[in-house]
């Protein structure tokens, strides 16, 4: 290339070369690694939600899968470093539909464990944030292909038996959302990473996106799969290490996830995954001075519990940095009609929202309010509509309701259930009402309606399939709106039922912060990632947004770097000089 040719180049395409952070040369390890590109990620498509109809491929496969992990008992370690941890004290995994059947065994540990998993992960530390986005990058992306195809079924399978999903409530949550979060937060990662600051003529401006100082404590929750992989996954990705504590309910298809990123080519210690008891975590984590961020999906007050420690080790001068604290907590979710609503529209909104997954959803509808001209007619359709859901084991693809997690759930529910059937209870239940822990923890689609908009069942988390169900004065829709509004403490999802705009509008602003996903004629549920970013705010977390590039900003740390290329020599300003 020609002399004058070099220099023209150099002067083009030095402010594009400021915006690329690929084009640094770094040291790794004693070697100078060049990194050759702008490894970018666009945006991907959804992963299509297979339908499992009769005879189809995708529920051969699934019925095979079934048949298999039924008939094994797995024996489940922990995964420490390199190794997998056995300790001999197991708790058993059995299918909440029918607990007398044996899924397998996991090893539990103590708060030793944990620190040995806190070593494995700060040994991992250098070497795993040192690696090139593009080879962090393709283990996820792998990972993502993986639980598309060969472990689809497997994944889908634990989530039936573990959790007690049918097949359409797994598949879109172990399969679909979890490749969903693995391959968009890739490309959110890759849209971070491209974002650059301006250069002034003669500096150089550059943003670099560091992981934390420190590990990453995960702990998720049973209900779903996706989030028990995405807590510690969008962490990792970002270049950080994880101590991963599921929850014992949901160990099932964690293990299982944890072997999927193993395949793909994690390292050793980047995830650690533990199954201890809270006290035991808490001791070993939240004391550690090398503790950088919790990322949690559970009951607002274990995230309550786990803030008010860490600010008491703050004040202790305990941590390196101060931690980041995510969480997405409890929820109080309803569904709001207006009396220009459909009468279709509201009965399958409310049939759907609360009562999928046995209505435990973060996202379930709770509580519904009913205008009065239109409350006969949904009241007989949604009882209609309730007798129509079988209710049994995932295996048999015909039931719809299965069963809720495990007794502490059972006996929780079939408290509230009871004491709305008390006459003196200012309630009464109109469908459902029926408990069953014989053969599995069943609870039929309740729905109970109270003449009290503050009843106990209208203001508490449940997290089960009951519904409260109150009618309100037709002509008396602002009023209600502040009732909605004022009624929980929570504010994660709720829907607005309307064919009237004015009614659409009115509600959406009224309730700007009663939820942090808002529906417009649908049910408060079945966010997508990508397309509802989920999360809410007041008691329900800190609202950021899982399926989105907000969450991942949390799991890193910029560092702002300026290069002078002609440094001054002398300190005086034009200013001083004499006129």
């Amino acid at each position: 290339m020609s002399n004058w040719l070099s220099k023209i180049l150099v002067v083009t395409l030095q402010p594009v070369y400021s915006c690329i952070p690929s084009y640094n040369i770094i040291l790794h390890h004693q070697t100078i690694i060049m990194q050759y590109g702008d490894f970018y990620y666009p945006i991907p498509a959804n992963e299509p939600v297979l339908n499992y109809g009769p005879n189809s491929p995708e529920k051969l496969a699934l019925k095979k899968a079934l048949k298999e992990l039924k008939a094994e008992v797995r024996d489940v370690p922990m995964y420490i470093g390199g190794e997998e941890i056995r300790t001999g004290k197991k708790e058993a995994i059995r299918p909440p539909h029918e607990h007398k059947h044996l899924l397998g065994n996991f090893h539990t540990g103590d708060a030793s464990h944990v620190t040995a998993a806190i070593n494995a992960a700060l040994a991992a530390k250098n070497k795993w944030a040192n690696l090139s986005w593009e080879n962090r990058a393709n283990i996820f992306l792998k990972a993502a292909d993986l639980l598309a195809t060969k472990y689809r079924p497997y994944i889908v399978g634990t989530t039936m038996l573990g959790q007690s999903k049918n097949p359409y409530q797994a598949e879109i949550d172990a399969a679909c959302e979890l490749i969903d979060f693995l391959r968009f937060n890739v490309h959110f990662l890759s849209d971070i990473y491209r974002q650059q600051p301006i250069s002034s003529p003669g500096i150089n401006n550059r943003l670099e996106y560091r992981p934390l100082e420190g590990f990453v404590l995960a702990v998720s929750p049973f209900n779903f799969t996706a989030i028990g992989g995405n807590l510690p996954a969008s962490a990792a990705m970002c270049g950080n290490v994880v101590v991963w504590k599921p929850a014992y309910t949901q160990v099932y298809s964690a293990q299982l996830f944890m072997r999927i990123l193993k395949e793909a080519g994690l390292p050793d210690g980047v995830i650690n995954l533990v199954y201890v008891d809270g006290p035991a975590l808490g001791e070993a984590c939240f004391k550690h001075r090398e503790f950088a961020g919790v990322h949690f999906t559970g009951s607002t007050a274990v995230f309550n519990q786990f803030w008010k420690i860490i600010g008491e080790n703050i004040a202790l001068g305990t941590y390196r940095a101060y931690p980041r604290i995510v969480g997405e907590t409890g929820g109080k979710d309803f569904i709001l009609a207006h009396k220009s609503a459909d009468v279709d529209v509201v009965v399958t909104a409310i049939a759907r929202g609360a009562f999928e997954y046995q209505g435990q959803k973060c996202s379930a509808a709770s509580r519904a309010y009913i205008p009065s001209n239109l409350a006969v007619e949904v009241k007989k359709k949604l009882i209609a509509t309730l007798k129509t859901m079988k209710m049994g084991t995932t295996e048999d693809f015909t039931n719809f309701i299965n069963a809720v997690i495990d007794e502490r759930s059972f006996n929780k529910l079939e408290g509230y259930i009871n004491a709305a059937k008390k006459k003196s209870s200012g309630a009464k239940i109109i469908a459902g009402g029926n408990c069953d822990k014989s053969k599995g923890y069943f609870i039929e689609p309740t729905v109970i309606e109270t003449t009290d908009p503050k009843y106990v069942t209208m203001c508490e988390e449940l997290f089960g399939p009951v519904l409260t169900l109150y009618v309100y004065d037709e002509n008396e829709f602002e009023a209600t709106l502040k009732l909605v509004d004022e009624t929980s403490p929570y504010a994660l999802t709720g829907a607005i039922i309307a064919t009237d705009r004015y009614a659409v509008e009115l509600a959406t602003n009224s309730l700007r912060n009663s939820a942090g996903n808002f529906y417009i004629n649908d049910k408060p549920t079945g966010a997508v990632v990508g397309q509802q970013p989920f999360g809410g705010a007041r008691g329900s977390g800190t609202n950021d947004k899982a399926g989105s590039i907000l969450n991942l900003y949390r799991w890193l740390s910029a560092r702002t770097i300026k290069e002078t290329f002609m440094p001054v020599t002398d300190y005086k300003y034009p200013f001083l000089q004499q006129s």
